[in-house]
């Protein structure tokens, strides 16, 4: 196993038969029973998971009194693509509690979907558009259930954060080993490739109702958990029973409702090769999906591809 960041080749691109450029990281698949099926690179070297916990920071308001729709719990565990949908849906969440747009307080983006930024053309970025705007409304409505203070909600020692937390160490069986803040300024916690697999199987096999209710949100909204078009959504939807949630800087966990479950991390932060390692880790389970292709060109005709390297 490698032991420095670089990790092991999980992709390679090819050109005329010649691999042109590779695409390292670390990967754990794991069986239903929780042992190792495969790893490849530092899979005990801690990685920010960034956006692929926030179904556990979900359970976490869930559990401190968040009450939410299934399409609308979706949302909060999303990185959205900030079409009508989404950003109506946020919304949703913050009339519910009787806040507005106003009170968010991610960052300022506009929005991540190719489609809908390019449908956005020159307007200024909103917090209200940013792919995070969802779980923010969703920690907003848990503060008012609880008569939290909703002006401090992303401070570490916020009782929301710390239940986010406790939550996280709770999957995964292991105390964080970095704390910081994430692109969209919620707290963020480091976890290994290991230990974010442990707890992604863990919350997706558990029985607690909590969970229950968060994974079943995503896994019936899909579209609400990414959007039209996306790998993920695209995924869900052709795979049932298949949980899946990128994160920023090339993060992705993936898991089906017995128990098995991948998780990889991009060491170059590229989502390219994205399509190709999770048609190739389904195939693994026997699932078999519309192969993502992902064309090399010689002016007009097609010289090479993206293969996985599992």
């Amino acid at each position: 196993m490698s032991n420095d960041f670089r990790g092991e080749v999980l992709a390679e691109l090819t050109r005329n038969g010649l691999v042109e450029s590779i695409h390292a990281g670390h990967l754990i698949m794991l069986n239903a029973d929780g042992s190792d099926h495969k790893v490849k690179g530092s899979v005990d070297m801690p990685i920010f998971p960034r956006s692929s916990v926030k179904c556990m920071q979900t359970s976490a308001m869930v559990r401190s009194g968040l009450k939410l729709e299934p399409r609308l719990l979706a949302l909060t565990e999303a990185s959205h693509s900030g079409a009508s949908m989404h950003q109506e849906g946020v919304l949703e969440i913050l009339a519910s509690v009787g806040l507005n747009e106003s009170d968010l307080q991610c960052a300022f983006d506009k929005p991540l979907g190719d489609a809908e930024r390019i449908a956005w053309g020159d307007k200024p970025a909103t917090r209200l558009a940013m792919n995070c705007s969802g779980k923010h409304a969703g920690m907003l409505a848990t503060c008012v259930a609880n008569g939290w203070d909703i002006k401090t909600y992303l401070n570490a020692d916020h009782p929301l954060q710390v239940a986010v937390l406790a939550e996280i160490e709770s999957l995964a069986g292991a105390k964080v080993s970095n704390k910081t803040f994430d692109g969209c300024g919620a707290p963020l916690f480091a976890l290994t490739t290991r230990e974010l697999a442990n707890a992604i199987r863990n919350i997706t096999i558990s029985k607690d109702p909590v969970h229950v209710e968060v994974m079943n949100a995503a896994r019936t909204h899909p579209e609400m958990v990414a959007g039209e078009g996306r790998l993920t959504t695209r995924t869900m939807k052709s795979v049932p029973g298949l949980f899946m949630k990128e994160g920023a800087e090339a993060v992705e966990v993936a898991s089906m409702a017995d128990g098995r479950t991948l998780v990889f991390k991009i060491s170059d932060g590229s989502w390219r090769a994205f399509g190709a390692i999770m048609h190739a880790a389904l195939l693994e389970w026997g699932i078999t999906t519309t192969e993502e292709v992902f064309n090399v060109y010689g002016g007009a005709n097609i010289v090479g591809g993206m293969r996985a390297v599992l």
